[in-house]
């Protein structure tokens, strides 16, 4: 580190800041300002030949930076680590622009002012942890911040000891040790049954009233919503017949404090908490800020709502000492002593999507911080050290007595199938995003038996076998539970022994042979070479897949001994569980509170993890030995082989199973057993029947798509406009002369566009090659012209981050696939054009026939219609998420039909018209005021 130089405040420590330049990269270029104080705006490698010269530079996201210069990886004090050191579990954009904004500063207008700027924020930052340096958080700041100048050789140790002066003599041995500094969790009483009085409609729009409080903006939408909302929070009548609510609230109406209203309402008056479900961690977190409104004291807020996610979301304290022992010899202090600041200040531990800042992950690679959460279902509960600070068992406990359970569909749809699960099953729930619903249930109700997941298994029982992982077998699990027990050792050891018959380590580069090692591999290559015997030649560098039937030759002998493999190694775990389930009882009272925890956790994760997989594999493989089914009667599941490929390169194998319709067994599993269920969108009808002359249709194919169908009582329907004037505030434009697939026309559409409209602008692809090709053409004639463009798949950013980014940088531009359509919310002028590159079809495979023939009545041309019709609306959703918002949707497709742009709200115009025409209207509509 070079010579520091020196800021001063009024009562403060004399801050330290490196004397060193200050970097912002472009593509191809970047903005210099040297430690004289010039700012150079510099061609890639003439930056990067100065930097040889030159202190480490102060920058924003080293990777990316890197990665935007085109130069390999370089020293640097990057403010990002500055930043959470400093401002743990904060929000922040990790650009110049979002770290301005984060830190309440005029945000820079371009990269030479970035550049000028990055000093300035820097010295805030320090000026900050000076601030707090007596605050309980820092306890330990200055012991951790020595810590790392002495392990990591970190650039800010110095600038930060500064900050906080000598450390603390009380200060823990090694600060890494959070989990000392963690509360414990306090056992409860069970909370009483639940009440089941009902909410009115005037009540819940009294309470809706009280939330936006007097003065607030009147949207008679959101009242009605709201009274309607209020018909899910009756008392149920009959056993299995919910009282369910379908409720379609166009974009703008308010539709999360429309059913907050009724719902808290319901849960304060009746003893009991409602879940709100959500498809996207976007929304649930925008949910939980919203509940502000309602519970605006943190502490309360903090009691009242509790997110939940899987028990894989959140950091484990477990894995994080195992982490810590290691980390002098994998080189991890930095980004651990960085969680370890997280960890002191966050509200819930959840490492996906809270306050964790996901470019933590980016700075360090995924490895630092992937393996601190339990994402393999390793959990030992009561038998861990860190069992009583656990964030996860907070959460649970939380959860039990919260008035809002924030928590996502893939979660509440897992529990209900196992019953609960870690939760109790609530009465209420709402499902927002419920246009969702039929995905959601497809991916929770499915079954895959693959390499990739039998693997897992092997792992989950085995533990590592050989390199660096720290995989904690069951054996090693259960140990204690175990003992030295013939009666469980038996069958536990017997397990383990038929746990080799899955795929072993290094089992993909296996794949291709003709001998596996073992029955799981013999199998896989036998479905391997049934789909390469079945696929056409121009399909093989990418997935493939194939029917089953007509089964090739040496297929039903692998499955079958497969599926005997599967049944030895059933067999045993089975008997472990109810032996251990038996203790329960029968040492009812010898048992301690923490074993019989232990043995409850222990049972859950061989039902879920082990006995559950094992079961639905084997009756897949029963049904190879059928005879395939006869043309046109409907199945109930739909099976195939496929064999995963990356560039022509083999990955995975296996066959797959999912429900024809996935809503059945959500709506018995789910649905049927609550009191109550509201579910939501903006566009839960297919809105090309909702506007024609057939409502009812529009209706029935809601029901369809959200399981409502399959409940014995009819749904109560709500319909509630948008009070968006879209004709006024958004143009619709089909462009007829560009052949989208030429590469080159379609990387000109684009650039020409988003120069027209000065950035801002959301670029979405039906395939990644697609986009890839694009930015390769694009990225340099934008950055030209002061647009910055980020991409999906390319940049050095997840996509959490990235649409951070993309928010905070007003005049970007992002390239996208699916998950930006449905997960960007980004209200402004950081959105206001959106370019999509052809129609979003769904993809031809094995599965979507099926439906497309069973599921469509009748009309396969028209199921495919109203899926293409639907991604298209809710991409159109992203451009107006305010009233004062105004944006242009442009479809680069001339072969559209006009059928499938029907679906866009109301009082919008499509027009088709040429690039040059296109690209004026968008430049002109968008500069009016």
């Amino acid at each position: 580190m070079s010579a520091p130089r020196a800021a001063a405040a009024a009562g403060q420590p004399r801050l330290l800041l490196p004397e060193a330049p200050a970097l912002v990269a472009g593509f191809g270029h970047g903005a210099l300002l040297t430690p004289d104080g010039e700012i150079l705006t510099l061609p890639a490698a003439e930056i990067g030949r100065r930097l040889r010269d030159l202190p480490p530079p102060l920058l924003v996201h080293a990777p990316a930076t890197a990665k935007r210069l085109g130069l390999r990886p370089f020293p640097s004090h990057d403010l990002l680590e500055l930043f959470a050191f400093c401002r743990p579990a904060h929000p922040a954009a990790p650009t110049p622009r979002g770290l301005a904004i984060a830190l309440d500063r005029d945000p820079p207008a371009d990269d030479e002012t970035a550049a000028a700027l990055l000093p300035e924020l820097a010295t805030a930052l320090l000026r900050h942890l000076a601030a707090g340096r007596h605050a309980p958080l820092n306890r330990d700041a200055a012991m951790l911040a020595q810590k790392l100048a002495a392990d990591a050789d970190w650039p800010w140790a110095r600038s930060v000891l500064a900050a906080l002066g000598q450390p603390d003599a009380r200060a823990s041995l090694d600060p890494l040790k959070v989990w000392r500094r963690l509360p414990d969790w306090e056992e409860e009483a069970p909370p009483p049954p639940p009440a089941h009085q009902p909410i009115t409609p005037a009540e819940a729009r009294r309470r809706l009233a009280d939330i936006l409080g007097e003065g607030a903006e009147q949207r008679p939408q959101q009242a009605d919503y709201a009274s309607a909302a209020a018909a899910a929070f009756q008392a149920r009548e009959a056993q299995g017949v919910p009282n369910l609510v379908l409720a379609e609230a166009g974009t703008g109406t308010g539709k999360t404090l429309g059913y907050v209203a009724p719902a808290s309402l319901w849960a304060e008056r009746n003893g009991a908490p409602v879940w709100i479900s959500t498809f996207t961690r976007n929304l649930q977190r925008q949910i939980d800020q919203e509940t502000a409104r309602l519970y605006p004291d943190p502490a309360e807020r903090r009691r009242r709502v509790v997110v939940r996610k899987g028990r894989e979301n959140y950091l484990c304290l477990l894995n994080m000492e195992e982490a810590v022992g290691s980390a002098s010899m994998t080189g991890q202090t930095l980004p651990l002593a960085l969680v370890a600041r997280w960890a002191l200040a966050t509200r819930d531990g959840d490492l996906m999507g809270g306050d964790f800042p996901g470019w933590l992950s980016e700075l360090f690679g995924h490895h630092a911080v992937w393996p601190l959460a339990d994402r393999r279902g390793e959990c030992i509960h009561s038998a861990c050290g860190h069992y009583k600070q656990c964030f996860v068992e907070h959460s649970i406990r939380r959860a039990k007595v919260a008035t809002l359970v924030v928590a996502n569909h893939a979660l509440v749809m897992i529990q209900a199938a196992l019953g609960g699960g870690e939760d109790s099953r609530p009465l209420r729930l709402v499902f927002d995003e419920g246009h969702h619903l039929f995905d959601a249930a497809d991916a929770a109700f499915s079954a895959d038996l693959t390499g990739g997941e039998t693997a897992e298994l092997r792992r989950w029982l085995l533990g590592a076998e050989g390199g660096r992982s720290r995989a904690r077998g069951l054996a090693r699990r259960l140990e204690e539970l175990v003992g030295d027990r013939p009666d469980l050792l038996m069958p536990l050891e017997e397990a383990l022994q038929a746990a080799r018959a899955l795929p072993g380590p290094g089992w993909p580069s296996r794949l291709g042979e003709a001998d596996g090692r073992g029955a799981a591999e013999e199998f896989l290559a036998a479905v391997r070479r049934q789909v390469l015997a079945r696929a056409r030649d121009d399909d093989l560098g990418y997935g493939i897949e194939c029917d089953l039937h007509p089964l090739n030759e040496g297929v039903a002998a692998a499955g079958e001994a497969l599926a005997e493999a599967l049944r030895r190694l059933q067999a045993p775990l089975q008997t472990l569980r109810d032996r251990l389930a038996a203790r329960l009882e029968d040492e009812a009272e010898e048992l301690e509170v923490g074993d019989r925890i232990r043995i409850e956790a222990a049972c859950r994760g061989l039902e879920r993890r082990a006995l559950t997989p094992l079961g639905s594999w084997g009756a897949m493989l029963g049904t190879l030995a059928d005879p395939p089914r006869p043309p046109g009667t409907r199945p109930g599941f739909v099976d195939w082989f496929a064999l995963d490929r990356r560039e022509g390169r083999d990955v995975d194998a296996g066959m797959f199973r999912h429900h024809l319709d996935p809503t059945q067994p959500f709506a018995m599993a789910v649905a049927a057993p609550a009191h109550g269920v509201l579910i939501t969108s903006a566009t839960l009808r297919d809105a090309a029947e909702a506007t024609g002359d057939d409502t009812e249709a529009a209706w029935r194919g809601a029901e369809a798509r959200t399981g409502a169908a399959h409940l014995p009582a009819p749904a109560i329907r709500a319909a509630v406009p948008s009070p968006f004037d879209y004709a006024a505030r958004t143009r619709a434009l089909v462009v007829t002369d560009i052949d989208k697939g030429d590469p080159g026309q379609l990387a000109g559409a684009y650039r020409a566009l988003f120069l027209a409209s000065g950035g801002g602008a959301l670029g979405l692809f039906t395939a990644v090659r697609r986009l890839r090709d694009v930015h390769g053409r694009i990225a340099e004639p934008l950055a030209a012209r002061g647009i910055p463009l980020y991409a999906q798949h390319i940049d050095a950013m997840d996509n959490a981050t990235l649409v951070d980014v993309f928010r905070a940088e007003e005049n970007s531009c992002l390239l996208g696939t699916d998950a930006m359509r449905d997960g960007v919310d980004v209200p402004g002028r950081s959105l206001r054009l959106l370019v999509f590159d052809r129609v979003p079809w769904p993809r031809p495979s094995i599965l979507h026939r099926e439906r497309r023939t069973h599921l469509s009545e009748g009309q396969p041309k028209a199921h495919d219609d109203a899926i293409a019709r639907h991604r298209l609306r809710q991409a159109f959703g992203r451009l107006i998420r305010r009233g004062d918002d105004k944006g242009v949707f442009v479809l680069l497709d001339r072969s559209c039909p006009s059928r499938l742009l029907a679906g866009l709200p109301d009082g919008v115009v499509v027009r088709r018209l040429g690039l040059r025409d296109a690209v004026a209207e968008t430049r002109g509509f968008l500069s009016e005021p």
